[in-house]
């Protein structure tokens, strides 16, 4: 597998410089199609980049042309603790004069879980209309296991061919989870990969080793977007 790598020397100059990255994409999205959408990601790298975000370039940001997705949420109120929500609004919402309309957050308080994704899939399809969701930029995280969102391996999702967001059981905590599925993933305007910590390093090279013309052992492996994919990397998860 191919990859276009950024190596930075540690985690916060890797937040950083996908935070410039990000910036350019967004100021190109506002100039051609008047708005930036993008699909938020939980995380400590991405709580350095909303931090990054809010501090150095609020000014600078017409927050009333933003529109905040996620690519995957916990199945928890967002007050928990483990809300990718929750740390969204403690890095980066609190912070900035974004519209409430402009965030679409998770609907965690419909129940069943199912009937949560299904109205989430119902929010895209509203803000994008009947095609798959092309956003400006999505943030993806790696896990050791090579997950990706909320998708592990060996998930049905990852087979998913007309929804854009499931209701999965992750080997994780905590379990239930809505996440976005390869449909809206690999549709992806501009795709970035934070990965850092050397216990990435052995996924990393395993997605190296892959071959480009099957389908991959691995979810992040299965993201193969139309548009840019790059791979910020520090160097403990470099090597």
């Amino acid at each position: 597998m191919k990859m276009d790598t950024r190596v930075f020397a540690d985690i916060d100059s890797l937040s950083a410089g996908a935070v410039d990255e990000m910036m350019r994409v967004l100021r190109d999205a506002v100039k051609e199609r008047g708005r930036f959408a993008i699909a938020l990601s939980g995380g400590h790298t991405p709580a350095k980049m909303y931090a990054i975000w809010a501090e150095k370039h609020r000014a600078e940001t017409p927050w009333e042309k933003m529109h905040l997705f996620w690519g995957d949420e916990r199945y928890v109120p967002q007050d928990d603790l483990l809300s990718n929500y929750r740390m969204t609004r403690e890095t980066l919402l609190a912070h900035v004069p974004i519209p409430a309309a402009n965030v679409h957050a998770v609907p965690t308080t419909i129940a069943p879980q199912e009937k949560a994704a299904e109205a989430y899939d119902a929010e895209l399809r509203k803000f994008f209309g009947a095609a798959a969701p092309e956003f400006d930029v999505q943030l993806l995280g790696l896990g050791i296991e090579g997950h990706t969102a909320s998708l592990f391996p060996g998930d049905p999702a990852l087979e998913e061919k007309k929804r854009w967001v499931v209701a999965v059981r992750a080997p994780a905590e905590p379990p239930i989870r809505l996440s976005f599925t390869p449909v809206v993933l690999n549709q992806g305007r501009n795709t970035f990969f934070l990965v850092s910590g050397e216990n990435k390093r052995e996924i990393l090279a395993a997605l190296r080793k892959e071959s480009d013309s099957k389908p991959s052992e691995y979810p992040a492996g299965r993201i193969r977007p139309k548009g840019r994919l790059l791979w910020f990397l520090d160097q403990a998860a470099a090597g």
